[in-house]
This record gives C-alpha cells, sequence and structure tokens, in this order.
C-alpha cells in the first residue's frame, strides 16, 4: 500500500507535467510532422520488471542530432522472489504474506545519456535507441505488520512479522497500512541502468515507446524483506514499460 500511494503521485505528476506541455504547443504542432529537431523531450514511462511495479519521469534535451543528455525519476515497489499471498482468518480478511519483514519501495534519481541506434526511415518505421545512466537509490523500508491472537484470548493484535515468536498458523491478517508508518528506515545507495527503447509514434512532436532494459542497484547496508533469508546488498531487475511523452523546440 505505501508504494501504490508513491507511485499514484510520480504517475499524476508525470502525466500533469505533459500535459501542460502538450497544451504550450497544441494550438501550432500537436500531432505534426515538421522536419525540424526537437531540442527539448518529457515523457513518462510506466513498467512491470522482475521485482514489482513502477513509473518514471524523464527530461531529457539534445546534446548533438543523435545524443540526448537527460535525468529521471524513477519510482517502484519491490518485492521478493519468495512473496507468496495466503489468505487470513482474520474478520477484514486481508491475505498476507508469511515471512516478510518490510514492505520496501525505492525512489531513484539517474542522468544519462540516450544515443540513436536506427533512425526512422519514414513516418511508419521505428527508431531503435540506447541509453545509459547512473544515480543514487533510496531504499524506503516499512516493518510488516501481521494480526495474531494472543496466547489463551481471543484478542487481536497487529505486530512486526516476526518468525521466531508465531507460526503461518497464529497468523489471521495483514495489519493496517497505518501500523509501521513511524518506523521507516532509509536505505541510501547507487544504482545504473541500461535501456534500449524502440519509438514508434506517427508524428516527430511525440513520443510513443517500447522500452526494455536492466537496472543494477546497489546498498552498503543490506535489505532485510524477507525473514529466514539473506538479506539483499544487489539487486539485478529487467524490466518492460511504456513510453509516452511530448518534444519541443
Amino acid at each position: 500500500m505505501l508504494t501504490k500511494h508513491y507511485l499514484v503521485l510520480l504517475t499524476v505528476f508525470s502525466c500533469g507535467f505533459l500535459y501542460s506541455q502538450d497544451r504550450t504547443i497544441s494550438n501550432s504542432e500537436n500531432g505534426t510532422n515538421l522536419n525540424v529537431l526537437y531540442r527539448n523531450e518529457a515523457s513518462g514511462k510506466i513498467y512491470a520488471n522482475t521485482r514489482g511495479f513502477g513509473a518514471s519521469f524523464k527530461r531529457a534535451k539534445h546534446v548533438t542530432a543523435k545524443t540526448r543528455s537527460f535525468y529521471e525519476i524513477d519510482a517502484q515497489n519491490l518485492k521478493h522472489s519468495k512473496e507468496v499471498k495466503v489468505s487470513g482468518e482474520a474478520q477484514n480478511r486481508k491475505r498476507f504474506v508469511y515471512g516478510k519483514l518490510n514492505s520496501v519501495f525505492l525512489l531513484r534519481g539517474n542522468i544519462g545519456l540516450q544515443n540513436v541506434i536506427f533512425a526512422k526511415a519514414d513516418d511508419k518505421a521505428v527508431e531503435v535507441r540506447y541509453s545509459s545512466s547512473l544515480g543514487a537509490t533510496f531504499a524506503f523500508t516499512k516493518p510488516y505488520y501481521v494480526q495474531v491472537v494472543r496466547r489463551f484470548s481471543n484478542n487481536e493484535k497487529a505486530v512486526p512479522f516476526d518468525s521466531d515468536s508465531f507460526t503461518q498458523d497464529s497468523v489471521i491478517g495483514r495489519g493496517a497500512f497505518t501500523e509501521g508508518l513511524t518506523e521507516i528506515k532509509v536505505y541510501p545507495g547507487i544504482n545504473a541502468k541500461f535501456n534500449l527503447s524502440f519509438e514508434y509514434a506517427p508524428y516527430t512532436n511525440l513520443i510513443r515507446a517500447i522500452e526494455t532494459g536492466v537496472s543494477v542497484d546497489y546498498f552498503p547496508k543490506a535489505l532485510p524483506i524477507m525473514a529466514r533469508n539473506p538479506k539483499e546488498n544487489i539487486m539485478v531487475t529487467f524490466h518492460i514499460g511504456f513510453v509516452f511523452g511530448q518534444k519541443w523546440f
């Protein structure tokens, strides 16, 4: 739930920025095929990767005709490969992940370069680009609360998951979203990305692309995500997403 709120905010911000850019040029150039070099670009991306889902915002500017410099803000949730949701027995019937210690949300900020490999031959062709970037990553961890039944009573209580204190049979559901908000910890790290994008917009001032790539995140202090599993310092994820945006002078 924590990650969903951040992703919604980032997506709304991206869409709002792109909409404002679209309004500034819609009267003259929206959906045009002018044979000019648009120096500025803004785009958003919604993607799925091997560890979760995310959204990003990118602002780019041409350095040369085929090279762009850019900065990017990227947010995603981070799941463990061994997470499995099971049904609880609490009144609200919230499913929970047995063994999960923390919910993790990643916020990245990157700068990089994008280059054209194959330019469009005509309006119906596809332009292939690659990009690489480096930047900082901040992992926000929130303790994962579950509902348990106290011993010798029928009272329910929300507590952080602890595999040494109770078994799966004693957990009856997931705790509320608000549980653990005051216990959020921040783990700083670094990341590197490499992407391939296939741009197919029918107009020269629009951006429509499918993008795939790989991201590597490193944290000096390892992240505790699942009980009875090693903490993680290095995370490699592969993603695919849809890119939409606008170009202007």
